[in-house]
């Protein structure tokens, strides 16, 4: 709880719902009949309706980027470091929208909700869902609150994916899009990291194939596995060595399998608690998004030849020790964009943080953020 809401804090914030009733045709072949969007907005809207910024969340983010809820929060939104007055998104400047995806289990239509045609939670049988699907579900949204054009569409890991993603297929819908620590389709090895983990919710006694509800249950360990295996992959080498190294939690090495060193303590603390707020089949779904997402393969494979139909312009950022989206991934869409004849920033910020670098204030980070930012307000004109 904080003492006090920060002066460049957005405050407290109300999430919204937005329903929409026209059929939306997905990537696998079903369709949606009607469906719910949570999201949250911070800043205000211009006359002109130019100043909009849509923030794309990753695997397990949610609408909640900035801000608290209530006074009773222990901790504001995920993005709260970048998003606010004066921040690199800067509220004073910037009417901002973040949404949490079809598919989500934070408040939009997913396995978690009634199914019409059954009157019991979807489950298993909720659509699954592609970073396209996502987009064209961010369109509707962006109809609804009456935005032709963004001033710029965010996100970090997925969510630079789904910002890639609407470059391509809504060119004219956007004028700047930042795409951080993410990359342009998965390696084999990141796939295989998905699978561990997936395999290790599905082969919890407790899945049930997905109806855990119907039994009301959970599949607690398996959503432990998956989470611990997940954030062994977004930490680096450094950053686990420095924040544990090889510390025991007693003063003597026990001789057992219970937890003895402290990097065991965490890894266990980070499975209970997203074992309890997330839901696996939810998990299933966005790592499966993450899997297919491959905008070449629409354009024989040649990725240049997908960023060509893109009109924005481009801030890429990696970061050093970032291993599951080495920068490696980045300065592939960076050539692809330059060989393309794009408008295109790159950054490789130096940061012992791996993976989750870009949810961790950084000076270079800010600077590099910052600066892009301030030229899309540029390109907005009109009055907050």
């Amino acid at each position: 709880m904080p003492n006090a809401i920060p002066e460049d804090s957005v405050g407290i914030v109300e999430p919204q719902i937005a329903r929409f009733d026209t059929p939306l045709e997905l990537a696998c072949g079903r369709t949606l009949d009607s469906y719910e969007l949570i999201y949250e907005t911070y800043g205000t809207l211009n006359a002109e309706r130019s100043n909009a910024v849509l923030i794309c969340h990753a695997l397990s983010g949610t609408h909640h980027a900035a801000g608290y809820h209530s006074m009773d929060d222990r901790k504001p939104g995920w993005w709260d470091a970048y998003i606010g007055p004066g921040k690199c998104i800067d509220t004073n400047q910037f009417f901002v929208v973040c949404l949490n995806n079809l598919g989500g289990c934070n408040g939009s239509t997913g396995p978690t909700s009634t199914n019409p045609a059954t009157g019991q939670c979807y489950g298993p049988d909720f659509p699954v869902m592609t970073v396209p699907d996502w987009v064209e579900s961010q369109l509707r949204l962006s109809d609804y609150l009456g935005i032709d054009v963004w001033a710029a569409v965010i996100g970090g890991s997925l969510g630079g994916m789904q910002a890639l993603q609407w470059s391509i297929n809504h060119p004219e819908r956007m004028r700047n899009t930042a795409v951080i620590a993410a990359a342009p389709r998965l390696t084999a090895q990141n796939i295989a990291f998905n699978e561990v983990a997936r395999q290790a919710i599905m082969s919890d006694p407790d899945f049930h194939d997905g109806r855990y509800a119907e039994h009301n249950t959970i599949p607690r360990q398996g959503l432990r596995l998956a989470r611990m295996v997940g954030h062994i992959t977004y930490l680096s080498e450094d950053a686990m060595g420095s924040k544990f190294g090889r510390d025991l939690r007693s003063e003597k090495i026990n001789f057992g399998y219970d937890v003895e060193f402290q990097v065991e303590s965490y890894l266990r603390y980070q499975g209970d608690t997203f074992s309890e707020s997330f839901d696996a089949n939810t998990y299933l779904l966005m790592t499966k998004a993450l899997d297919y997402y491959d905008p070449a393969a629409d354009f024989g494979g040649d990725l240049s030849k997908a960023m060509a139909q893109a009109k924005s312009n481009f801030l890429l950022i990696s970061f050093s020790t970032d291993w599951r989206f080495s920068p490696a991934r980045s300065e592939e869409i960076v050539n692809a964009l330059t060989e393309a004849g794009k408008n295109v920033s790159y950054t490789c910020v130096e940061s012992p943080h791996g993976h989750d670098a870009f949810l961790i204030p950084n000076e270079h980070y800010e600077k590099v953020f910052s600066a892009f930012m301030q030229r899309a307000a540029q390109s907005v004109g009109g009055d907050v």
